[in-house]
C-alpha cells in the first residue's frame, strides 16, 4: 500500500511538470524578442522564458484560431504565488492551480482575476516580437 501511494504521488508530480510545457529558453536582441510565426503557429501553446535581472520570466505564444499571434505571462493576477502557470486543453488555457478555462481568443483582451496576464505584442506575417521592458513588467509574478 505504502508503495502504491508514493507511485501515485511520483506520478501525480510528473503530469504536473508535463502539462506546465516545457519552456524555451529566449533572449533579447536590440531591446527585444522576436519569435517567428511559423514557430507559434499550430495552434498550440508555446511557453517561453527570459532571463531578466536574475529572475526566469515565463510566458507564453499561440496563434489563435483566428489567426491572431497572442501572448500573456505564464502567471495571473491571483494564483501567480503558487507558480504553476498555465496548460492547453484544445482552445483553452487552463490554470494549473485553481483549474479555471479561458478561451484562446480572450488572451490579451481579457485580464485581471485568473485570467493570463496580458503580455503586449505585435506580429505580422512573419513575425512576434515583444519589447524587453513589457516582459520586465511581469517580474513581480515571478
Amino acid at each position: 500500500m505504502k508503495g502504491t501511494t508514493l507511485t501515485m504521488i511520483a506520478l501525480g508530480i510528473i503530469i504536473l511538470f508535463a502539462s506546465c510545457g516545457a519552456k524555451n529558453r529566449v533572449s533579447a536582441e536590440n531591446g527585444k524578442v522576436t519569435i517567428p510565426t511559423s514557430e507559434v503557429n499550430d495552434g498550440k501553446a508555446h511557453h517561453y522564458s527570459i532571463l531578466l535581472g536574475g529572475k526566469n520570466i515565463n510566458f507564453f505564444v499561440l496563434q489563435s484560431n483566428d489567426g491572431v499571434a497572442r501572448a500573456a505571462f505564464d502567471a495571473c493576477d491571483v494564483c501567480f504565488p503558487e507558480k504553476k502557470g498555465y496548460s492547453q486543453d484544445g482552445d483553452y488555457m487552463i490554470c494549473n492551480n485553481c483549474g479555471r478555462r479561458f478561451h484562446e481568443s480572450k488572451i490579451n483582451v481579457e485580464q485581471g482575476g485568473c485570467n493570463p496576464a496580458p503580455l503586449e505584442r505585435s506580429f505580422d506575417e512573419s513575425s512576434i516580437t515583444i519589447a524587453v521592458g513589457d516582459i520586465a513588467k511581469g517580474a513581480a509574478f515571478f
